[in-house]
C-alpha cells in the first residue's frame, strides 16, 4: 500500500533524512520518502504488518508531528465526490505554522529588546568609563535571565526536538541551535549565579534564537508560494453546478453531480465537470488546463473539462466524468505526486545532509579544544567560536534547494500544458541524445484517408467492396479508413463469416464464398500469394509519395492495391526542427515499410527511421538504443506504445492518447501538440539550471562560513565571526535559495508562430 501523510515541525533537509530512516527501520516498511520543502512523507509498506498509528509515533518520538488526516486515500476523495487536494490540508498546516512564528517572532523580539538595553551597561563598560554599583549589576542579570529565559520557553521546540534529536543519534538542525544557544545561556546563568567568573551573554541567546525564528518564518512565508500553480488548479474547482433532472432545472453542490447528470452552462461561469456537449454552442477558455490562450470552440459532440471558463453563448452537455476522475482532479494528482517525489540529483544534498550535522558537532568540538586548550585563549573567546560554528551551519538551504525549484518547475508544467508525473522526468527530460517519436497519431494525426484505388481486372468499387469486407472488423485505422471510404462511396459491405487480424501483416476474412487477405507485402508471401512486377512497380511509385499501400489479394492472387495517407499534424514539423537546433537527434518508429517511411520522415524533419517496426517490438527498439549508450526519450499516444513508454528513459504520451500509454509515461502533454515537446525540454533544461544554482549557493555557504566561524581568519586578521551575525546569516541563506527558486514563476515558453 502507498500512502502520504503531512510532517510540521521540519527544520531542515537532515530532518527529514533522520524521519527517513526511522520510518524504513520499522517492520513492513519498504520505502520511505520524505520531502522537506512540501512537509510530506510518502510511505509503500505493508498493512498487515506496520498502520499508520506506528508511522505516527515513529515520528512524534523523533519531535515531530503528524497529521493522519493527510492521507492521500482521504484526501483524494471518491469516485463521486469531489477531490479534497493533500495542498488544502498542507495549505491549513502551514497557515498554522505561519501563525505560530509569528506569533513567537513578536514575543521573542519584544523580550530581546529589553534584553539588549540591559545588556548595554555591561557591553560599554570596556568602551566607556563607568562604574556600576554591584547590586545594579546584578539585578540587570537576573532580569535578562528571567527574559531570555522566557524567550527559550516561547522557542522551546527547538529544544524539545533537539535534544530528542541527540539522544536518538539523529541530530538534526535544532540539535545545533540547541547546543549553540544552550551553551551562550548556561555559561551566562553559571556566570550570573556566580559559579565561574566572567561576563553575562544573555544577549547572544535571545538574539540567536529571534534571528533564527525570523529566518524560519520568512522560510515559510516563501515556501508557500512555491506551490501557487497548485492552488491556481485547486480555485478552478466549481463550488456548484446547474442541472436538469426530472424536467426541472436546480443548482446542486458539485458533490452531487452524478455520471450521466445534463448540466447547463450560461457565459461566463465555469464549467462544472468533464462531459459531452448535446445541445448549443460557446467558445471555452481552457488556458488554465492546456495552456492555449485561444479559447476553444465547442459544439454538439465537443469533449468540455471541468473547472474552464465558457466565455460566450450557453449550451448543455452530459457529465461524463465527476469527483475524483475529472481531468482537473487528475491534474492536481499528477502535479501533487510530481512535487512530492525526489529527484536524482537530490540524492547528493540529502546524503550529505545526513552527516552534515553530525560533522559541524565535531568540528565545533575540535574549534573549542583548538582554541581554549592549544591556543590557549579564554573560555569566552573558544566558546563563542564553537556557538558561531554551530549556528552558522545550515542543512536548510541544501534541502530546499532541488523541491522548490521541482515544484516551481512542475507547477510552470502544468500551467503550459505540460504534465510531469516524477521529479526525475523533470531533470532528466533535457538530457536525452534521441528523442523517438512514434508515428501514427504522434507525428500524424491518426485519421487516415483512401488516396488511390488500383485495380486489377475489376473495377474499383469491386476492389473496394472486398477490402472493406474484409476489414469491416478490424480495429486498425488504416481498416477503418478502407471501410469509411466503401461507405462514403455508397459501396454495399459484406458481413464477414471469418476473420483474423494478423498483427503488423494485415487481416484474413471470409465472406460468402470468397476469402480474401488485406495487408502489406509479407503477408502475401506467409500466405503463398504470388505478386507480380505491375503490382510492385505501382506499389513502389505510391509509397515514394509517402502514402502507406495495402495488397487486396483473393484466390485469383492479387487483384488490386488501396494506398492510405496519414495527414501530418499541423505543428509537427517545427517541433522536430526546433528540437533539432537545441542538438537532438530525432527518429521515428513505424511498422510502415522503409521507403513510406523515409517519405513521411522527410516532410516531418525527422533524422533516423526505425521501418518495419511491430507493435510488439516498439520496446525492443528503445530497448537497442539504449544499449548503444543513448539516453532516449519516447513520445507516444497508444495502447501498443505503453511497453516503450515505460522502457525510455522519459516516456511523453500525448494527451489525447490512450489511458494505457498517459499511465505509463513520466510526462503528459495535455494538448497533443508536440510544440510542447519542446515547451517540456526547455522548462526541464531551465529548472535543472536553477537546481545547480541554489546547490551551488549552498554549498558554497556553508563551504566558506563554517571555516571563517571556526576562527580560519583570526590568526591573519583578527576577525572573529560574531555568534549573533552567525545565526542571522544562517537564517537567511535558506530565505535566499527559495527567493531564487521563485524567480522560476516569471519563466514563459517562447512564443509559437
Amino acid at each position: 500500500m502507498k500512502k502520504t501523510i503531512l510532517v510540521s515541525g521540519m527544520d531542515c533537509a537532515s530532518c527529514a533524512m533522520n524521519i527517513e530512516r526511522r520510518l524504513r527501520k520499522l517492520n513492513g516498511v519498504k520505502e520511505a520518502n520524505v520531502n522537506f520543502a512540501t512537509n510530506r512523507a510518502t510511505l509503500v509498506y505493508d498493512e498487515r504488518k506496520v498502520g499508520m498509528k506506528d508511522f505516527k509515533d515513529a515520528i512524534e518520538r523523533l519531535g515531530y508531528a503528524t497529521d493522519i488526516g493527510g492521507d492521500v486515500e482521504l484526501a483524494r476523495g471518491s469516485k463521486h465526490k469531489p477531490m479534497e487536494s493533500l495542498e488544502d490540508k498542507e495549505k491549513a498546516m502551514r497557515e498554522k505554522e505561519s501563525r505560530d512564528l509569528r506569533r513567537r517572532l513578536s514575543l521573542s523580539i519584544a523580550l530581546t529588546m529589553p534584553v539588549l538595553l540591559l545588556a548595554l551597561p555591561d557591553m560599554l563598560r570596556g568602551a566607556v568609563a563607568l562604574d556600576y554599583p554591584e547590586f545594579f549589576v546584578i539585578h540587570m542579570a537576573a532580569l535578562q535571565f528571567i527574559l531570555t529565559t522566557l524567550i527559550l520557553y516561547i522557542n522551546r521546540d527547538f529544544f524539545t526536538r533537539g535534544i530528542r534529536g541527540l539522544l536518538e543519534r539523529m541530530p538534526g538542525m535544532d540539535s545545533l541551535v540547541a547546543l549553540g544557544v544552550g551553551t551562550a545561556y548556561l555559561y551566562s546563568a553559571a556566570v550570573g549565579f556566580g559559579f565561574i567568573a566572567g561576563g553575562v551573554y544573555y544577549e547572544t541567546a535571545a538574539l540567536l534564537l529571534t534571528f533564527i525564528v525570523l529566518g524560519k518564518y520568512l522560510e515559510a512565508s516563501a515556501k508557500g508560494k512555491t506551490s501557487e500553480a497548485i492552488k491556481k488548479l485547486i480555485g478552478l474547482q466549481p463550488k456548484t453546478a446547474r442541472i436538469e433532472r426530472n424536467g426541472k432545472e436546480m443548482e446542486i453542490g458539485i458533490d452531487e453531480v452524478a455520471v450521466g447528470d445534463i448540466v447547463l452552462v450560461r457565459p461566463g461561469e465555469r464549467i462544472a465537470v468533464d462531459g459531452t456537449v448535446i445541445d448549443g454552442m460557446s467558445s471555452v477558455d481552457e488556458s488554465m488546463i492546456t495552456g492555449e490562450s485561444i479559447p476553444a470552440h465547442k459544439h454538439k459532440g465537443e469533449t468540455v473539462i471541468g473547472g474552464t471558463i465558457n466565455r460566450t453563448g450557453s449550451f448543455r452537455f452530459r457529465a461524463t466524468r465527476v469527483g475524483s476522475e475529472t481531468m482537473l482532479a487528475q491534474i492536481i494528482r499528477l502535479v501533487e505526486d510530481a512535487q512530492g517525489s525526489k529527484a536524482p540529483i537530490q540524492r547528493l544534498a540529502d546524503s550529505v545532509a545526513g552527516y552534515f550535522v553530525q560533522a559541524v558537532i565535531a568540528l565545533a568540538a575540535v574549534a573549542f579544544i583548538y582554541w581554549y586548550f592549544i591556543a590557549q585563549q579564554s573560555l569566552v573567546f573558544s566558546l563563542s567560536v564553537m556557538v558561531a560554528t554551530l549556528i552558522i551551519a545550515c542543512p536548510c538551504a541544501m534541502g530546499l534547494a532541488t523541491p522548490t525549484a521541482v515544484m516551481i518547475g512542475t507547477g510552470k508544467g502544468a500551467e503550459n500544458g505540460v504534465l510531469f508525473k516524477r521529479a526525475e522526468a523533470l531533470e532528466n527530460l533535457h538530457k536525452a541524445d534521441i528523442i523517438v517519436f512514434d508515428k501514427t497519431g504522434t507525428i500524424t494525426r491518426g485519421d487516415a484517408v483512401v488516396t488511390d484505388i488500383v485495380a486489377f481486372g475489376m473495377e474499383e468499387k469491386e476492389l473496394l467492396k472486398i477490402a472493406a469486407s474484409a476489414e469491416m472488423r478490424s480495429e486498425h485505422h488504416m481498416g477503418q479508413a478502407i471501410v469509411r471510404e466503401a461507405k462514403e462511396r455508397k459501396v454495399r459491405i459484406s458481413e464477414p463469416t471469418r476473420f483474423e487480424a494478423i498483427p503488423g501483416h494485415g487481416v484474413e476474412a471470409t465472406f460468402g464464398k470468397m476469402r480474401a487477405l488485406v495487408g502489406n507485402a509479407s503477408l502475401m508471401k506467409k500466405k503463398g500469394v504470388r505478386v507480380d512486377e505491375s503490382a510492385l512497380r505501382a506499389m513502389n511509385e505510391l509509397e515514394i509519395e509517402g502514402k502507406t499501400v495495402v495488397m487486396v489479394a483473393t484466390g485469383r492472387g492479387v487483384a488490386g492495391l488501396v494506398a492510405i495517407a496519414d495527414t501530418m499534424k499541423e505543428h509537427s514539423r517545427g517541433a522536430i526542427e526546433a528540437l533539432g537546433k537545441m542538438g537532438y537527434q530525432t527518429a521515428m518508429i513505424t511498422g510502415d515499410n522503409e521507403r513510406t517511411a523515409m517519405a513521411i520522415a522527410g516532410q516531418a524533419g525527422i533524422d533516423r527511421v526505425l521501418a518495419h517496426v511491430l507493435p510488439e517490438d516498439k520496446v525492443n527498439e528503445v530497448k537497442r538504443l539504449q544499449k548503444e549508450g543513448k539516453m532516449v526519450v519516447f513520445v507516444g499516444d497508444g495502447v501498443n506504445d505503453a511497453p516503450a513508454l515505460a522502457q525510455a528513459d522519459v516516456g511523453v504520451a500525448i494527451g489525447a492518447g490512450t489511458d494505457v500509454a498517459i499511465e505509463s509515461a513520466d510526462v503528459v502533454l495535455v494538448k497533443s501538440d508536440l510544440r510542447d515537446i519542446v515547451t517540456a525540454v526547455k522548462l526541464s533544461r531551465y529548472s535543472l539550471d536553477k537546481i545547480k544554482q541554489n546547490l551551488f549557493w549552498a554549498f558554497f555557504y556553508n563551504a566558506i562560513g563554517i571555516p571563517v566561524a571556526m576562527g580560519a581568519l583570526y590568526p591573519f586578521t583578527g576577525f572573529l565571526l560574531n555568534p549573533v551575525v552567525a545565526g542571522a546569516a544562517m537564517a537567511f541563506s535558506s530565505v535566499s535559495v527559495v527567493s531564487n527558486s521563485l524567480l522560476m514563476r516569471g519563466w514563459r515558453p517562447a512564443t509559437r508562430k
